[in-house]
């Protein structure tokens, strides 16, 4: 199933037709209230945390609501009010490879604990929703600092918890989408450089986990006018789907509704005003950002 937010974060049901993707609004067939505020949006974590539950009444309603083009509604941030956003580092084998190359020309020096696989926070008012734009901070540009796409396949937490096993770790995920990691080459925090408003697109909407299965073999390609900027497979990842998420629980508690990007393939880069960033996860969908700088007033 595919599920979006849109308009006024209502929920819909993505589903296909004679000329492309629709949507069906089931909102009035989720067992809890509707509340449009995204930071009193309890609805969305009782759905992510009890999907099974309310799946039956979802499904009714798609096959008997009406449908709208998928053109027609506004997509929002398929995640409202997580409690964080996990991100996983250095998870791609070419990706580390080409950080000693990045860092030496932005950094003048290789900061080899960065080059081991670990996981790092994102501030959640970082998020963002297809179509929306990148703002590049006008004290980033102004001091030269180069800000790179990463391009990621992205996980939703279901039901959560902590110091969850690997082998049952996908029972804890609702489902899948795709998001840039936007960074900024410089030495500040990891997470600072991260976590500037704007810097997390997310999107298009969310596959559940029986559509997509463990995140192995999905392919994500990024390209921004015409070129081909980022182009892998998950099953490059060096930590899998299952792994991360055991690991990334053995740190914190996972809630519902929580994000986990895991990680960067090769082919980052520079980000520029006036750039139009297209992101395709198979099976997932696209996501589409342009990027702009911001206007100091």
């Amino acid at each position: 199933m595919r599920l979006a937010v849109f308009d006024a974060n209502r929920l819909g049901i993505v589903v296909s037709g004679g000329s492309g993707d629709e949507i069906v609004d089931v909102t009035e067939a989720l067992p809890w209230a509707h509340d449009p505020d995204p930071l009193t949006a309890g609805w969305w974590r009782a759905l992510c945390r009890d999907f099974a539950h309310a799946r039956p009444a979802l499904e009714r309603a798609a096959a008997q609501g009406p449908r709208r083009p998928a053109a027609d509604v506004v997509l929002r941030t398929p995640a409202l009010g997580p409690s964080k956003i996990v991100a996983a580092a250095s998870n791609y084998r070419e990706h580390v490879t080409e950080m000693h190359g990045v860092q030496e020309r932005t950094l003048g020096r290789v900061e080899s604990w960065m080059m081991e696989f670990d996981v790092f926070l994102k501030a959640p008012s970082s998020l963002v929703g297809p179509g929306a734009e990148v703002v590049l901070p006008a004290a980033v540009v102004a001091a030269g600092h180069e800000v790179h796409h990463e391009s990621e396949l992205v996980v939703v937490i279901g039901a959560g918890g902590r110091d969850i096993p690997p082998d049952s770790a996908l029972d804890h995920v609702l489902g899948f989408t795709a998001g840039l990691d936007i960074t900024v080459r410089s030495p500040a925090d990891r997470s600072r450089r991260k976590s500037y408003d704007s810097f997390s697109p997310v999107g298009p909407w969310i596959v559940t986990r029986d559509e997509v299965g463990d995140g192995s073999g999905l392919d994500i390609r990024l390209t921004c006018g015409g070129e081909v900027r980022q182009a892998v497979s998950t099953d490059e990842l060096i930590v899998s789907v299952p792994r991360i998420v055991a690991y990334a629980s053995s740190v914190m508690t996972l809630l519902p509704g929580d994000l986990i990007f895991t990680g960067a393939p090769p082919g980052v880069g520079p980000i520029a005003a006036g750039e139009k960033l297209d992101m395709t996860v198979s099976r997932i969908g696209n996501l589409t950002v342009t990027v702009t700088e911001e206007v100091v007033r």
